[in-house]
């Protein structure tokens, strides 16, 4: 049984979460600049790097609270998955970010942009979300936001779907085969992260549900 149900819980970790859900939706919204403005690559990599670092640094934060902490405002293995799941989220579209960099990737494709402003969005729901979790009476708001997310991760999956059907469109040589292939690559982590973004969403959700 779930201690604080019954006794004062410890507000940092609430804290913690809406921080690490408001940079991920920095990471996003740094990814949206890099695909839809593709000039000066290295120094927004770096910047959605930056902000990859500064995610495991919250995770850790996360992790050392959990272990000091014996009072805790929902069950500890909700509170590891939402925090892995956080951290996934930002390595996803650190990924992409870093493949473009590392393919040297000229002019990204126009589905890749379209996919981070996706999640970009997501990440914007879930920075909204975040701050609610402990609160009973938001539970309507967080499915609310839980439903939008789930949308905006079937609107991904129709781009993704797109990309790779007609990847290989055209293509008659070597090097058109690779580059395909890390176009295709690079669409699916930005695919990955939207998927990403929905586990945090449903994992949110649960959490409320348990504790309503």
């Amino acid at each position: 049984m779930v201690l604080s149900k019954f006794m004062p819980t410890n507000p940092k970790f609430s804290l913690k979460f809406a921080e690490a859900a408001r940079n991920a939706h920095a990471t996003a919204t740094a990814l949206v600049d890099l695909l839809e403005n593709y000039t000066d690559v290295d120094a927004k990599v770096k910047r959605v790097r930056d902000l990859e670092h500064e995610g495991d640094r919250l995770t850790g934060e996360i992790t050392n609270l959990l272990a000091e902490s014996f009072i805790v405002p929902f069950d500890r293995e909700d509170i590891i998955s939402l925090n892995n799941e956080l951290d996934d989220l930002v390595d996803d579209m650190e990924d992409a970010a870093r493949k473009l960099s590392l393919y040297g990737v000229e002019r990204p494709l126009p589905q890749m942009a379209q996919l981070a402003r996706i999640v970009e969005q997501q990440c914007a729901l879930l920075a909204q979300g975040m701050p609610l979790i402990e609160n009973k009476g938001q539970l309507g708001e967080l499915a609310r936001i839980a439903r939008e997310i789930r949308a905006l991760e079937d609107q991904g999956d129709t781009i993704s779907d797109e990309v790779q059907r007609h990847l290989y469109d055209g293509v008659n040589d070597v090097p058109g085969m690779i580059r395909a292939m890390r176009g295709g690559e690079i669409v699916a982590l930005i695919e990955d992260a939207s998927d990403q973004a929905q586990r945090v969403a449903k994992t949110v959700e649960s959490i409320l549900l348990k504790n309503a």
